[in-house]
């Protein structure tokens, strides 16, 4: 036996036996052509405009949800076409990677790769967080879009 129930809308209006209306209704109906009254079908045109108003709205704002996903993802790709055609590799000779957000310098025999574990020199921040000293960090991408001045990396510590 199937979940859904079938559900035929009837006039049900007294008829002139007394017996109810059995013509079916269709849309927003309330009643029957020949029981209607003018009332009835202003109220069926109202519940049709707010009907469709809802739907019209409905499907405005999908759409607009859609869109908005959609963009966000060309603006996504865009970003990294951007970011790849502006992004620096060599500089002077030497390698640029980056590591974490900063870019770097390295002028070794062989060239780094991401996950490479590098010693960095001192500056204010690290002096602040780890003390005086260089410290170790990891290469987390190859290149750079930053032109400005870049410390060098001291020396490669192992790969992670």
């Amino acid at each position: 036996m199937s979940d859904q129930v079938s559900d035929i809308r009837t006039c049900g209006r007294p008829t002139k036996s007394g017996k109810p209306c059995r013509v079916r209704l269709y849309g927003f109906d309330v009643a029957c052509g020949v029981h209607a009254t003018e009332h009835d079908r202003e109220l069926a045109q109202a519940y049709g405009r707010g009907h469709n108003e809802g739907l019209r709205l409905g499907k405005e704002k999908w759409s607009g949800e859609q869109r908005i996903e959609w963009l966000e993802q060309r603006v996504k790709e865009l970003e990294a076409l951007l970011d790849e055609a502006s992004r620096v590799y060599e500089v002077d000779g030497d390698q640029v990677v980056e590591v974490g957000k900063y870019a770097y310098r390295w002028r070794g025999s062989m060239p780094l790769e991401v996950g490479d574990r590098v010693l960095l020199p001192e500056n204010w921040l690290s002096r602040m967080k780890d003390g005086p000293g260089a410290y170790q960090d990891v290469v987390t991408k190859l290149g750079s879009t930053y032109r400005g001045e870049m410390s060098r990396i001291l020396s490669r510590v192992s790969k992670q």
